[in-house]
């Protein structure tokens, strides 16, 4: 069975973007390397960022976001940064006539999306953008694993890893903690 892993970069004060969707330095570390991530996309990172980064980036079957990211970065034009599938937490249609061809499905309740990038994925993971859906699936308990790429950088306000969640939650020890350069990747998994 898959693995849902809620995941983004954040800050080290616990943000994923400021209040305008802007991400500052958070994503610098996708530039500061001498590795491509993936062919052709310009995205360089140290070697032992792209030692962890690769092999979690391919064992994703499907995403799941919500109609913000989707807005924002107009689907990736149809062509998810990883996996096969996205599924989109929208009460919106998929715009009309939108990349027909592309496998992106529209749900309008978290957990029937998160149980959809399941059955998409098949036997790959599940990747919950953070923010307000990934809070949405946390606090609900359908998520497995945390993972961060954490910026030493200090935003001091904007939209949150774990979105609106206001109930306390435990986690286990970090199981991966590996320094980058400009990043720290942490892997928690919850604790149930």
């Amino acid at each position: 069975m898959s693995t849902v892993v809620m995941h983004n970069v954040v800050s080290v004060d616990g943000f994923i973007a400021d209040e305008h969707d802007g991400i500052g330095p958070l994503f610098d570390w996708y530039a500061n390397g001498d590795v491509e991530l993936v062919e052709g996309s310009g995205i360089k990172v140290s070697r032992t960022s792209a030692d962890y980064v690769k092999p979690i980036w391919a064992a994703i079957g499907s995403m799941v976001i919500g109609r913000h990211l989707f807005d924002m970065t107009n689907g990736w034009e149809g062509r998810p940064p990883t996996g096969e599938h996205v599924v989109v937490v929208s009460h919106r249609p998929k715009p009309e006539g939108w990349h027909p061809e592309a496998s992106y499905h529209f749900v309008d309740d978290v957990a029937r999306a998160v149980a959809l990038a399941r059955e998409l994925a098949g036997r790959r993971n599940v990747a919950v953008a953070a923010g307000e859906v990934g809070g949405q699936a946390f606090a609900l308990g359908l998520v497995d694993e945390v993972a961060m790429d954490v910026v030493p950088a200090v935003l001091g306000s904007g939209k949150r890893y774990f979105g609106s969640v206001a109930a306390p939650h435990l986690l286990d020890d970090p199981h991966v903690v590996i320094q980058g350069d400009r990043v720290l990747h942490l892997l928690y998994r919850v604790r149930r």
